[in-house]
């Protein structure tokens, strides 16, 4: 090696101008953090675990002895329209039912209905629905549920509870998981089983430590986070891509909490405009109608923000092994150009998402003749504003953070050399 380049080499050294090489600097603080948070969640689910308790169910839910209701199958095998009053109508028999008195003042759709399950299985009970708005039109042939209940004599009676789904319900659920599978492969069976520990959670966790009467921000966020850990390591990977979009998520979990206390304390919402939260209210008084509003906005913005944050963290890895020279502005710009195409297609589907659900209420004011601005403050459609303006307020928020820590951890690498070290080189020469 000549004279010339050892003087060109060493006076080089130390001349790079790029971002300081903090990218393993970078995923221990970020590994650390995960950590730290993962010890503090289990933590914090240990102290929020519900306890043993016996809680009465609710009246509506209840049989006439007061336990719940039990149900069995049934199958519709004939129908005709005939004057009401059958004295068989929801008795168990094993022939043909009883005819109705003469002089009845009223038609009935009468639906005989053989037991499928439980002590008269193998017989036959009769149900007599008044036609109108609301009862069930049933055909020949259907599988129904019915309830079983017993008078003050002990004999079982029956009524109609509803259609039997089981096989449509599976059948639909399997052609998910097949089209899941069959596009995404492994890692579409995964987030399958991410989504099994999702119900899980709920179920196990969540809603026992909410009737236990714990505060519901802390139960959303731990049932969050264990939520977020399991689906997103299980569908793509425990590595630093996957590790950036959490970070990025559970941060903006807990913006969108504090977000929804804001929002739900500064517009007054009460949730008592939905029915299934006034039965909760009337009979489960240990449970806050209010907290259980607040659970459900936390926990209703995990599925958009884990879209959004795996996609901007995947974005930035991409860019960064596209383009080795790239420096850690050039990613975060980059990556931020997909992230605002991401927000604006993900705010209407955010917004349409919750105005889907809302038709038939939405209908109803329609019809009603009231203001608009009426409608739009009012209890019920105010509930969907708020969570679809906090949700979208987390989105926004989760895109440059997640970016920024993904940029971090993509560039770990010194940055190619810059424009003085070849001026430097040819100063040597």
């Amino acid at each position: 090696m000549t004279s010339e380049a050892l003087h060109g080499h060493g006076h080089g050294h130390g001349h790079f101008e790029g971002p300081l090489p903090v990218g393993p600097t970078a995923a221990r603080v970020v590994v650390g953090l995960l950590v730290a948070i993962a010890i503090a969640v289990v933590a914090a689910a240990a102290i929020l675990w519900p306890g043993k308790q016996h809680i009465e169910i609710p009246l509506p839910f209840q049989n006439a002895g007061g336990g719940a209701v039990t149900t069995e199958a049934g199958t519709v095998v004939a129908q005709d329209i005939t004057p009401c009053g059958s004295p068989s109508a929801g008795r168990a028999f094993p022939g043909d039912p009883t005819p109705p008195p003469t002089g009845s003042s009223f038609d009935c759709r009468r639906s005989l209905v053989t037991i499928d399950s439980g002590p008269n299985e193998g017989t036959r009970t009769l149900l007599e629905i008044v036609p109108g708005p609301g009862q069930p039109n049933l055909s020949v042939g259907e599988h129904i549920r019915l309830v079983r209940q017993t008078d003050s004599s002990g004999t079982p009676i029956y009524s109609f509870n509803d259609y039997s789904r089981g096989l449509p319900l599976l059948l639909v659920v399997a052609a998910f998981a097949v089209a899941i599978i069959a596009v995404a492969r492994w890692r579409g069976a995964r987030a399958l089983l991410g989504l099994g520990i999702t119900f899980g959670v709920l179920v196990v966790f969540t809603l026992p430590a909410l009737l236990d009467g714990k505060p519901a921000m802390p139960v959303a966020l731990v049932s969050g986070a264990v939520i977020l850990y399991a689906v997103l390591y299980l569908a793509h990977g425990v590595n630093l891509r996957t590790s950036a979009a959490l970070l990025g998520t559970l941060a903006s979990m807990l913006v969108a909490a504090v977000l929804s206390v804001i929002a739900i304390r500064v517009t007054h919402l009460t949730g008592l405009s939905e029915e299934q939260n006034t039965n909760v209210q009337a009979y489960i008084q240990q449970v806050s109608i209010t907290g259980l509003l607040l659970a459900g906005f936390i926990i209703g913005s995990l599925g958009v923000l884990n879209d959004v944050t795996i996609t901007q963290a995947s974005a930035a890895f991409e860019i960064a092994s596209m383009d080795e020279a790239a420096s850690r502005r050039t990613i975060f710009t980059s990556a931020m150009r997909v992230g605002r195409d991401h927000i604006a297609s993900t705010v209407y589907t955010l917004v349409l998402a919750y105005a889907g659900g809302a038709l038939p209420l939405l209908l109803l004011f329609s019809v009603a003749g009231g203001p608009v601005s009426d409608v739009l403050t009012g209890d019920a459609v105010a509930i969907e504003i708020v969570r679809s303006s906090v949700g979208g307020i987390a989105l926004a928020l989760s895109v440059p953070l997640t970016t920024g820590i993904a940029a971090l951890l993509a560039r770990p690498r010194l940055a190619s050399p810059s424009p003085r070290r070849r001026t430097g080189g040819r100063h040597a020469r």
